[in-house]
């Protein structure tokens, strides 16, 4: 199979039974659509897999129980608790191994099947499609040559699948806005706190007074019910020239899928 290391490429959008567009993230030769399941216990979705090489690709289809750090680190679960064995165990997808020529989309069917009386609450797993690298016939070399090795990479993208199961509450908030230095950058820096049931996940935008655009952003910036404090470092526009002092609002809002709405807003002055 070819690889190229860091390839991204868009998909042309396809309707696959979601409120908005989805999201696309690639991997080498992989593309996959959305980035983002949510099941609140209706019916399944469907995520969109593609292989936009050049060779036929073999994946394997795997879930990952995965937990949050403050820094927004996600760290592989050796020990899974109550909640994350119910996750694993609730959500199913099919097919689990798929061989796609090139240029040949196929989707995966998603759905969460909750036990009786399970609680309320927000249950993740993290799915991860990984290539299956090809066989490669073994190459004869001279035996002055020595013992020689060939490291094939494995790329593999990862997205989360979240049940949501009751009427879920969430509340969020923005504290200590600073300035921080990042190699020869300056950045912004926020911590973002969570409290109640369930995830937040979205936008985070810094506006200063005089400038139409927001002067840093980051998008794609999720709290997962694991951790109530989380801090989020946002790099300044490279084409804002102005100065990074004086007063800022900052919003974090909720994706365009789910209306971007304000989940929280705060007010600050940069020293």
């Amino acid at each position: 199979m070819t690889h190229r290391f860091g390839r991204l490429a868009l998909l042309a959008a396809a309707s696959l039974g979601l409120a908005a567009l989805p999201a696309k993230a690639g991997v080498g030769d992989l593309l996959v659509a959305p980035t983002r399941v949510i099941l609140d216990g209706g019916r399944g979705t469907q995520v969109l897999l593609n292989n936009i090489g050049e060779e036929e690709a073999t994946y394997r289809l795997t879930a990952e129980l995965r937990r949050m750090g403050e820094d927004g680190s996600l760290d592989d679960v050796e020990t899974p608790n109550t909640t994350e064995k119910l996750a694993r165990d609730m959500v199913i997808f099919a097919p689990r191994r798929i061989t796609l020529p090139p240029n040949q989309p196929q989707a995966i069917r998603i759905a969460a099947r909750a036990p009786a009386g399970v609680q309320d609450g927000e249950y993740r797993i993290h799915l991860l499609f990984r290539a299956i690298p090809k066989p490669r016939p073994v190459e004869e070399r001279a035996q002055t040559e020595g013992l020689s090795f060939r490291l094939t990479p494995v790329y593999g993208v990862t997205i989360p699948v979240i049940v949501r199961l009751g009427r879920l509450e969430v509340q969020a908030a923005i504290t200590d806005v600073r300035k921080v230095e990042q190699g020869e950058r300056t950045a912004i820096a926020v911590d973002l706190t969570r409290s109640g049931q369930r995830s937040t996940y979205g936008r985070i935008d810094v506006f200063k007074e005089g400038e139409e655009e927001a002067i840093a952003f980051l998008n794609g910036v999720a709290i997962y019910p694991e951790i109530n404090r989380r801090t989020v470092t946002l790099q300044v526009r490279e084409d804002y020239q102005g100065p990074l002092t004086g007063k800022v609002k900052v919003e974090y809002r909720a994706s365009p899928d789910e209306g971007s709405a304000l989940i929280a807003s705060t007010d600050a002055v940069l020293r």
